[in-house]
C-alpha cells in the first residue's frame, strides 16, 4: 500500500524486495553507527518485513514506512512511527547510497505534516545520539527544537508541537543527571 507520494518519493509499506537493501544499509558503518536496537541479520530483516508488510498508518500501533524512489520504487530508507499515549515518536534510517540528496527531509516533511493534520493534539518527538550531527541538523531543519539530553536514554530529544506538560516532563528528565 502506498501511504503517500511526494515529488520524488513514494512512502509505502515495506515489501519482500526491500530486505536486501535494508540488510545492506543496516550493516553499513555509515548508517549503523548511530542506530540502536535495529535488526541487522538477514533472516531477522526478512522477518521484520513480513511482520510489517501490511502496516497501516494509525496511532493504534507502531508502523514502518518504506521510502522509495517514485520512478523506480527502489527503497532508499525507512521511517518508523511509534505512537504512544499522545506522543508520536519518529525514527529513520536512510541508505548511505542516497545521503545528501534531500530524500530524508522530503519524506519526513510530508509524513510529519500528514500525521500532524490527522492528529493535531499529539506531541511529536525524535531521539538521536548526541554525536549524530547530521540527524540533529535534519531535525532542526524539520522545525523540531532541541530539548536536551535525556541521560537515562543516552539520547538527545527533539520536539515539535509539544505541549507544556510534555516539555516539563522532558525538562525534568534532562535535568535528572545534573
Amino acid at each position: 500500500m502506498t501511504f503517500m507520494e511526494t515529488n520524488r518519493l513514494r512512502l509505502r509499506n515495506v515489501a519482500v524486495k526491500d530486505a536486501e537493501i535494508m540488510y545492506d544499509y543496516r550493516n553499513n558503518e555509515i548508517c549503523a553507527r548511530y542506530q540502536r536496537g535495529q535488526v541487522k541479520d538477514y533472516d531477522g530483516i526478512v522477518n521484520l518485513v513480513e511482520c510489517h508488510k501490511d502496516d497501516i498508518m494509525s496511532v493504534d500501533a507502531p508502523f514502518l514506512v518504506a521510502v522509495a524512489l517514485k520512478d523506480t520504487d527502489e527503497m532508499v530508507g525507512e521511517i518508523v512511527v511509534m505512537p504512544n499515549d499522545g506522543t508520536i515518536s519518529i525514527g529513520y534510517t536512510f541508505s548511505y547510497k542516497h545521503h545528501r540528496r534531500g530524500y530524508a527531509f522530503e519524506a519526513l516533511t510530508a509524513l510529519i505534516d500528514l500525521l500532524h493534520e490527522r492528529y493535531t493534539e499529539w506531541d511529536f518527538i525524535s531521539f538521536t545520539e548526541p554525536q549524530n550531527e547530521p540527524s540533529m541538523a535534519l531535525l532542526k531543519k524539520l522545525g523540531y527544537k532541541d530539548m536536551g539530553v535525556i541521560p537515562s536514554k543516552e539520547s538527545r530529544v527533539f520536539g515539535k508541537w509539544t505541549t507544556p506538560a510534555t516539555e516539563a516532563e522532558i525538562t525534568q528528565a534532562t535535568n535528572s543527571a545534573k
